[in-house]
């Protein structure tokens, strides 16, 4: 290998230990997420009860539980958006892993000799090039999301 080659091994083994980390740090909050779901429905059960069974409940009791019902709501609502948000992200690392792989793929056919290629190389390496293209398209559409969801919060 020369120096160029071992440095970008190097840095792709260090790209794809990031995405690994990071892969993991959002199922991990996926996991936490589903957990607040589960609380949130539980806690939301318990003033709908409450409320149903108002007999005799002050009117500032009954204003309070249903106050505290639509703050579960919005925090429900906001889970739901940051969940959108990692599945997002997720799409986001897998496209970007085939992409290194396809970027691999496409170097190998790239560095040899075109008198050495043979008519299946040629054909391999345009397949390899438009399935680049089109991950990079899928990446491209998944960030145009990404974008027009930001916008719509604002």
């Amino acid at each position: 290998y020369t120096t160029c080659e071992r440095t970008l091994d190097r840095r792709a083994r260090e790209a794809q230990m990031k995405r690994f980390c990071k892969a993991q740090a959002i199922q991990r909050r996926l996991e936490e997420i589903e957990v607040t779901f589960r609380e949130l429905e539980q806690q939301g059960i318990k003033l709908e009860k409450l409320l149903r069974d108002e007999n005799g409940s002050p009117a500032d009791q009954q204003t309070q539980w249903t106050n505290q019902l639509l703050y579960l709501v919005q925090k429900k609502n906001s889970l739901m958006t940051e969940e959108s948000d990692l599945m997002i992200a997720v799409q986001e690392l897998k496209l970007e892993e085939q992409q290194c792989q396809l970027d691999e793929k496409l170097r190998s056919y790239m560095n040899r000799e075109d008198t050495l290629k043979t008519p299946e190389d040629r054909k391999a390496e345009q397949e390899i090039l438009a399935q680049l293209l089109k991950v990079v398209d899928e990446r491209n559409l998944l960030i145009h999301i990404q974008e027009e969801k930001r916008l719509s919060e604002l």
